[in-house]
């Protein structure tokens, strides 16, 4: 894996000297916040702070890590994942969004591909919402951020390889599609390096944008079983209005049913009834602990356009997302969504996150205090085919 920094520690130390250092290895060698005792013959040892992370590898800013192992991209290229360092014990767990593919037309990178393909082109130093950390109202502005990339086709939650059959078009002949759809060898990556560089967090965000979305429950799941002292949130961001798919199946396209085999209540529903939305009751069934949420716009035109692409196309959107809030909720009685009207397709890299305002309730609002653990409210929008206008300032600025 790639490293950026390295910290080392200056010969001689001996005794409590030693241990005083050692405990204040964080966040590029700096020390944690609590300082160390000025006198190491009088301190009282147990009251060291204890070692919350190590940043010894990063350098300020983002970071770019490659994994290697079995992580790969669709097209075979590499892999990749970014870190931000920040507060050790705030952590953010992001997966990013970009479509899914599950046959030789919409995966065929000929013709016209409904997924990201590689990374390219992924930045999230470009990207502004949440992760625009000279936002003062940025609830996320001092987290530790793993920002764990998409380019599997499959929702990060396959674990195959794929032969598909790309159809004879005018000027495109009849070919094979080899796809790699390892988003879960890549996920596993950007986890197992969060486990093994931050130690004990107290607050832990997972998160994650459209395909990125709709595995996060899951991932809240294993980041939980390793951080069970933490109070962990997770939101998804633009996924709730799928409710399964006519011809196909993430079981039989992606193995998607080996990936999350850990949720015993998967195992319970046949692969031509699995819904994603399932994901949410399955989680909340192995971690009542975690607290669990939703973002959607009522008609979100790219969840439109997959399910017309899954064969399931649909005229208005706000009836499936309904029922899987409804659904959701009965399985989740604390689970808590936001719905603002409008088609537009997700919201937390975006600068709407400071601006969409929804019956008197400002989205960054209510997302600051999700993460925070504090009371929020249910909000869905009244008429839902109206996007939302940002708030009039008042006279004068202020």
């Amino acid at each position: 894996m790639q490293k950026n920094n390295n910290t080392t520690l200056r010969s001689r130390l001996s005794g409590f000297a030693l241990i005083a250092a050692l405990a204040m290895l964080v966040a590029c060698g700096q020390p944690d916040t609590a300082p160390a005792p000025a006198s190491p013959e009088t301190a009282d040892e147990s009251a060291m702070p204890a070692v919350l992370a190590d940043f010894s590898e990063l350098t300020p800013g983002w970071n770019t890590l490659l994994p290697g192992g079995d992580t790969v991209c669709s097209d075979g290229s590499e892999y990749k994942f970014f870190v931000k360092q920040g507060d050790p014990q705030k952590l953010m767990f992001y997966l990013e969004g970009g479509g899914a593919c599950w046959d030789g037309a919409n995966c065929d990178t000929d013709l016209r591909p409904s997924y990201q393909v590689n990374l390219a082109n992924t930045d999230p130093s470009r990207a502004h919402g949440i992760l625009a950390f000279d936002q003062v109202t940025n609830p996320f502005a001092d987290y530790t951020v793993v920002y764990a990339p998409y380019c599997s086709g499959d929702v990060h939650l396959g674990d195959t390889e794929q032969h598909h059959e790309a159809p004879a078009l005018e000027g495109h002949a009849a070919h094979p599609v080899h796809v790699r759809h390892r988003g879960w060898a890549n996920g596993q990556a950007a986890l197992e390096w969060t486990y093994a560089h931050v130690f004990a967090p107290q607050q832990v965000f997972v998160t994650g944008s459209s395909a990125g979305s709709i595995p996060s429950p899951f991932y809240a799941v294993k980041l939980a079983e390793q951080y069970p002292a933490a109070a962990v949130t997770q939101l998804g961001d633009a996924s709730g209005g799928y409710r399964g798919f006519a011809n196909f199946n993430p079981y039989e396209i992606w193995h998607t049913d080996r990936v999350v085999a850990d949720l015993t209540h998967i195992s319970s529903i046949p692969a031509d009834q699995f819904s994603f939305h399932h994901l949410y009751i399955a989680a909340v069934q192995e971690n009542a602990n975690i607290r669990y949420a939703s973002y959607d716009n009522a008609e979100d035109d790219v969840q439109k356009q997959f399910l017309a692409l899954g064969g399931m196309p649909v005229e208005s959107l706000q009836p499936l997302l309904e029922q899987n809030l409804a659904e959701i909720s009965a399985a989740i009685p604390d689970f808590r969504y936001y719905v603002a009207g409008g088609n537009m397709h997700t919201i937390l890299l975006r600068p709407d996150v400071y601006t969409y305002e929804v019956n008197g309730t400002k989205f960054v609002d209510w997302l600051a205090g999700l993460a925070a653990g504090a009371p929020v409210y249910n909000v869905m929008c009244d008429d839902c085919s109206v996007a939302p206008a940002a708030p009039v300032a008042p006279a004068g600025g202020q």
